[in-house]
């Protein structure tokens, strides 16, 4: 099979099977009744086989519109040929690294972001995901600082590991593994005066805060955007506070929301910033957080302070470098900028057709979120889509909202398509809503 031998239409039916029973037996069975891809293809489940762009194939041959884009890691597309290319080219010459030898990947790409993000960040520290871009940013701003506390925002997501938990705003995530970081404070998210407010009280208690951590639009609250100012604010409330301003662009980040980075819309500097998901390209794992000299002057004594065994890998970090030139040479924030708008204006179009459906649509550049009234309406215009051919999905924090988040390059013809059938969808569950 991984050698790509040919299956006649029984064996991959029997291969169907074998996958869902191996999922139900050594998996999780949980996934079963959770995944689209069992409960609404049909006889057989739809198993990921092939992709090329914004269009995925399963094994027998279906085709879907990738509106859901791998939770924001294909933002460049599937499978885009020059950082396909780039990844091949280091894997025929070396796959990982011995630890001992310099690794020019690494260091290249290091000197790539700090060419682009912005004010003076430049020191980076590569990894494989997410949540472990958050918990390095952690380690940093209490190395740096001396200081113990963090805010973060009601609806925030960064991540499931037990620093990064600590700073979800949802309760469901957190309640089970009570116990993580303990000296954390929740502020409504766009609400710079409760930000100073938390300030201010942290300060007076002689607990002054290490650092705020805020996404520049809440990408699993449903593409939420901030009023304009919000994040200058919080910029000249965490120097004046001495906290350190932590933006989490590991979703927002490579053009998502219509700039390279969240914080280009407003011109905010961070101190610390951490990135993820498209910045492997869809193609790798990798992640990182970049930060200004000065704070990084803390982990030169011990370099070895933070490490990690996989993180800024030749194949990683040939795929960044390939992802990052895509990002540029194709413009593709300008293209998430232009495209956003056309979603969010067709979307309020066909809010104003079946309100009873779509109460409202948000979000900014192709991070955006669908409101549904209810959970189960949500549910069924998901299933419904599924059934006709388009990937999306709901969000952590919102049960009833569900994100359109298509590759940047998406091309206008699919959006259109993926819309006729969205509003078939909906006047199908209008029906009975």
């Amino acid at each position: 099979m991984i050698e790509g031998a040919e299956l006649s239409l029984d064996e991959k039916h029997a291969f169907i099977a074998e996958t869902v029973e191996a999922y139900e037996r050594y998996v999780n069975r949980g996934f079963i009744g959770y995944r689209k891809s069992v409960t609404e293809a049909g006889q057989f489940a739809a198993l990921e086989w092939s992709g090329q762009g914004s269009v995925l194939r399963d094994l027998l041959g279906r085709e879907y519109i990738d509106c859901l884009g791998g939770y924001g890691i294909f933002s460049a597309g599937v499978n885009h040929p020059r950082i396909l290319r780039a990844v091949a080219r280091q894997m025929e010459r070396m796959a990982l690294n011995s630890q001992e030898l310099l690794e020019p990947w690494r260091a290249g790409l290091a000197r790539l972001l700090a060419m682009v993000t912005p004010g003076e960040l430049a020191n980076v520290f590569f990894i494989n995901n997410g949540t472990d871009a958050i918990e390095g940013a952690i380690k940093l701003a209490r190395l740096y600082t001396r200081r113990n506390l963090f805010i973060s925002t009601l609806g925030g997501f960064h991540g499931k590991s037990m620093g990064s938990l600590s700073l979800m705003g949802k309760a469901s995530f957190r309640e089970p593994f009570a116990g993580g970081l303990q000296d954390v404070r929740f502020v409504p998210y766009g609400d710079a005066d409760a930000l100073e407010a938390e300030l201010a009280k942290a300060e007076q208690v002689g607990t002054p805060v290490a650092g705020f951590v805020v996404e520049p639009v809440q990408g699993e609250a449903g593409g939420v955007v901030p009023p304009e100012d919000y994040l200058p604010r919080a910029r000249e409330l965490c120097t004046r506070y001495g906290a350190l301003l932590i933006a989490d662009e590991i979703q927002t980040g490579m053009g998502r929301t219509g700039a390279l980075w969240g914080v280009d819309h407003t011109g905010t500097v961070p101190d610390i910033m951490c990135l993820g998901k498209s910045i492997g390209g869809g193609v790798m794992p990798l992640s990182a957080f970049i930060a200004t000299p000065e704070i990084w002057e803390v982990m030169i004594p011990n370099p070895i302070i933070h490490s990690t065994t996989f993180g800024g890998n030749p194949m990683a970090c040939a795929a960044g470098i390939a992802a990052i030139q895509v990002t540029l040479d194709e413009d593709l924030p300008g293209q998430a900028a232009a495209k956003g708008d056309f979603l969010l204006r067709e979307l309020g179009t066909l809010r104003a057709k079946y309100p009873q459906v779509l109460t409202e649509a948000h979000g900014k550049g192709l991070l955006i979120g669908m409101e549904f009234p209810t959970d189960e309406i949500g549910f069924r215009c998901a299933a419904g889509l599924f059934k006709r051919g388009v990937l999306v999905a709901g969000t952590y924090s919102k049960a009833r909202t569900i994100r359109i988040e298509p590759a940047l390059g998406i091309p206008v013809e699919l959006l259109n398509e993926m819309l006729t059938r969205l509003e078939d969808t909906f006047c199908e569950v209008a029906k009975t809503a």
